[in-house]
């Protein structure tokens, strides 16, 4: 019981001498940090811990260590405003995940991120259809711009280059649009749900001059029927 004046009065001037850190060092709001900002706020926070937990050693041994990383933070901060290739290396740069309207495969392998991940992000911008995003950007703080279409409406056969096939059958489900094929691989559970099989697929990706389904990154159809498609990247089967 004799340590717990000591533990306590640490307690309160950890607390206050972060926060004087934090504002010192310009953080940003939490949605926002870079994967740098997270890693210094997780050491500062570690050290605060370790200096009301080991009371039997001295407190300048944790303070100094942490007055050093928000000096080096203000210093790297300095750099990356003077320089974007320093702001390049610490904070990353954005990536296009989808660029014209197309999914670009390769940046979406760099990203680690599935289709699965890419349809969360667009509906965490309230778009519900792939076919209306023309640009997409990964931004280094892990969150997504999604710019959609000026139209707002499905992507056609004229953007992909591709001639118009003949009308298509009606349509047996309402909702959100179902991927049909993800990287390759048909999904079979969602051809059941409207009410359509493998051989009815690959009749329509035809339509689109694609004879293999194994050459398709994305399909997805909409409760109107328009087929969304977007092919594999030539890279990537190389």
């Amino acid at each position: 019981m004799e340590d717990l004046p000591t533990a306590l009065m640490r307690t309160v001037f950890s607390y206050f001498f972060i926060l004087v850190l934090l504002r010192l060092m310009g953080k940003r709001e939490l949605g926002k940090l870079s994967v740098f900002d997270v890693v210094i706020s997780i050491m500062l926070a570690e050290m605060a811990v370790l200096s009301i937990e080991q009371i039997d050693k001295q407190a300048s041994l944790f303070y100094i260590p942490m007055l050093l990383i928000c000096l080096m933070e203000i210093v790297i901060s300095w750099l990356s405003l003077k320089s974007k290739k320093v702001r390049d290396v610490i904070d990353g740069s954005a990536d296009l995940i989808i660029e014209n309207g197309e999914i670009r495969e390769d940046a979406m392998r760099r990203n680690r991120l599935n289709y699965d991940d890419l349809m969360v992000h667009l509906r965490q911008k309230n778009i519900k259809n792939l076919a209306d995003v023309e640009f997409a950007v990964m931004e280094p703080t892990g969150q997504m711009s999604v710019f959609p279409k000026q139209s707002k409406t499905p992507l056609t056969r004229e953007d992909l280059n591709m001639p118009d096939p003949p009308p298509k059958g009606p349509v047996t489900f309402t909702g959100l649009p179902i991927p049909l094929i993800l990287d390759g691989k048909v999904r079979v559970q969602a051809l059941r749900k409207i009410g359509q099989n493998e051989l009815w697929l690959k009749r329509e990706i035809r339509k689109y001059g694609i004879k293999d389904i194994r050459d398709v990154s994305f399909c997805s159809i909409d409760e109107r029927g328009i087929i969304y498609l977007d092919k594999k990247d030539r890279k990537k089967k190389q």
